[in-house]
Parts: C-alpha cells; sequence; structure tokens
C-alpha cells in the first residue's frame, strides 16, 4: 500500500431538518391545535483514531465528506428522524489542522479515539412548540440549522517508542526485521526503504515496545535534500533514538562524520530531537575489517556522552543486550 502522510479533506455536516406546521383535527378542540413536530438533527462528520490504519492514502482518493441531512418534523407531533453521523477513519497519530487559518484543532493520538470534525445543524421547531394562552394557533416554524463546512489538513505522525535514524545502508531495516514483525525491503544500495514502518518488539524481559524505521537521512535532508525531511516528522513522538553507523573504513566520509551529518541534521530539523535520548549502534560487526574501525569510532562517540551498543542484525551479535538495554531505558523514561 501507498505510504501517504499528509492529506487535505473538506468536511462537510448535515442541516437539520425543518419545523412542522400542522393542525390536527378533533372535535372539541378549538380549530383542532398545533401539532408540527421538531426536525431532525443533521449528521455529524467525526474523525475516528482506527488502529488498523498506517496511512492517510483514502483521504488522499476521496477529499469529500458530506453528512446527511435530518428529516423535517410532521403531524401529530412527530419528530424527524435525525440523521446518522458519518465516520472517517484516519491512523492512530493524525494531527488535525484548519486548512485555511492554520489553527491546529486536534490530536488523535489514542486508538478508538475521535473528533468531530464538523457538527450538525439541530433541527428546527415546529409550530406545537410556539403554542400559548393567548396565540392557540401558531403558523410560526423554524427552518432547520445549518450544519459546518471546513477544509482540514491532517498531517500523520507516526507513534513509536523508538525510532531508528542513520544514514542509507547502516542497516537499520535489517536490525528491525531482525528484533520485530516488521518486513521491509531489504538491499546493498541507498534508499531500499522509502516509507516509514513500524514493528512491535518483545524484550527478553517480557516488555513490547513499537520501533520505528525512519528512511535514510542524508547531508542537508532538513533543508530538503533527498527524502529525509520529508519523513523527520514521524521521530518527534519517539522516547528514544536509535542512530545507526556504519564503521565501514572503506567508505567516505569517515564514520565520525557520518555520525556527524545525522546529528547536524536533527538539530537543524528542530523539535528538540538533537537533545532527544540516544543510543548509538554501531552496526555490521560481523565484518571482519570492521573490527579496528568500530572500536576507534566508540570511543569517539563516547566522548559525547552517549552511550554505544556494537551489533550485527545478520548474526545477532549484540542484539539481545541492546534490546534488554533499550527496554530498562523505555522503562525509566
Amino acid at each position: 500500500m501507498k505510504f501517504v502522510d499528509q492529506a487535505r479533506i473538506r468536511v462537510i455536516s448535515g442541516k437539520g431538518g425543518n419545523g412542522c406546521l400542522s393542525f390536527r383535527r378533533e372535535a372539541f378542540v378549538p380549530k383542532g391545535g398545533p401539532d408540527g413536530g421538531d426536525g431532525g438533527k443533521g449528521g455529524d462528520v467525526i474523525l475516528y483514531a482506527d488502529p488498523m490504519m498506517t496511512t492517510l492514502l483514502d483521504c488522499q482518493y476521496q477529499q469529500l465528506y458530506r453528512a446527511k441531512n435530518g428529516a423535517p418534523g410532521s403531524g401529530s407531533n412527530k419528530t424527524g428522524k435525525s440523521s446518522q453521523n458519518l465516520i472517517v477513519k484516519i491512523p492512530v497519530g493524525t494531527l488535525v489542522y484548519d486548512a485555511e487559518t492554520g489553527e491546529f484543532l486536534h490530536d488523535l493520538d489514542t486508538p478508538e479515539m475521535s473528533y468531530v470534525a464538523a457538527r450538525g445543524g439541530d433541527g428546527g421547531r415546529g409550530n406545537a412548540r410556539f403554542a400559548t394562552p393567548r396565540n392557540r394557533t401558531p403558523r410560526r416554524v423554524e427552518e432547520g440549522h445549518p450544519g459546518q463546512e471546513k477544509l482540514l489538513r491532517l498531517e500523520l505522525k507516526l507513534i513509536a517508542d523508538v525510532g531508528l535514524v542513520g544514514l542509507p545502508n547502516s542497516g537499520k531495516s535489517t536490525l528491525i526485521s531482525r528484533v520485530s514483525n516488521a518486513r521491509p525491503e531489504i538491499a546493498d544500495y541507498p534508499f531500499t526503504t522509502k516509507v516509514p514502518g513500524l514493528g512491535v518488539v518483545r524484550a527478553p524481559n517480557g516488555r513490547d515496545f513499537v520501533m520505528a524505521d525512519i528512511p535514510g537521512l542524508i547531508k542537508d535532508a532538513s533543508k530538503g535534500a533527498g527524502m529525509g525531511d520529508k519523513f523527520l516528522r514521524h521521530i518527534e513522538r519517539t522516547r528514544l533514538l536509535l542512530h545507526l553507523v556504519d564503521p565501514s573504513p572503506s567508505m567516505e566520509p569517515p564514520a565520525i562524520e557520518r555520525f556527524k551529518i545525522i546529528m547536524t541534521e536533527l538539530e537543524s530539523y528542530g523539535a528538540d530531537l538533537l537533545h532527544r535520548q540516544m543510543f548509538a549502534i554501531i552496526t555490521k560487526m560481523d565484518i571482519t575489517e570492521n573490527a579496528e574501525a568500530a572500536g576507534r569510532l566508540k570511543a569517539l562517540i563516547e566522548e559525547t556522552g552517549i552511550p554505544v551498543y556494537c551489533i550485527s542484525a545478520v548474526t545477532g551479535l549484540g542484539v539481545r543486550d541492546l534490546i534488554l538495554a533499550v527496554s530498562e531505558k523505555l522503562r525509566k523514561l
């Protein structure tokens, strides 16, 4: 399925039904008496956070959501039928903005949370409502109240406990596929992963947490280079970042410079990402030539105060200890 994390939709709630002008025909009642019923309420348009949805693709294809109007009232004091609400299913983690004013409206960050995006109009009152001792035959009724119309901007930010960041081919997809139920595409060329992916990880201590694989960032991604800036928003909600670095001595620039590139992009993006809790993960320790370079890189990173773990997601070396450390860190956070 195509991954879509932004969309614009127009929502229109239903108009209330009109009140009824009616008089009953009854013996010994002057002029029959008024018995016009009220109109029914128009339908609301409700956004619903569906835990089974992972993309705003549906909202890209269907951009107009219109609820039905309420039915008019009728004689014998019968109230018109209220319209059913229109439920629009969207992924958990979707932020709702007014597209015309930019005003933030709601954050659907909890499964099965709902938000009334456009409230339906109330039904108008029938003439029975206006009867008084002085006016026993009122001919006054109300029209149904109009509904609301809004243009909304939806922005999805994945909800995950842990976010994986790093340059392309640093081993993020291999790691998340080993420790979780996620099955991303894995290949030896850059930008294999084109969309963020989520996986549920069960730690050896029995605790579960959600891990997000963020597509590879590159230098100047925060300024629009590559595609990393498009997905940086998805790590704003994470509590812990795992910064993966390939220590290969044959790659340019040197490993410590590759580490600094990502740190610079996190700082440039803002949202306090640079100060988010972080582990540095030196990957691909199954390759013999990486051992010496990894030792030097580990020492340099530790000087910054960031905990460092050396792993091989291919063989599993160090992965169990890493997941336990992540689980314990999340518990403390």
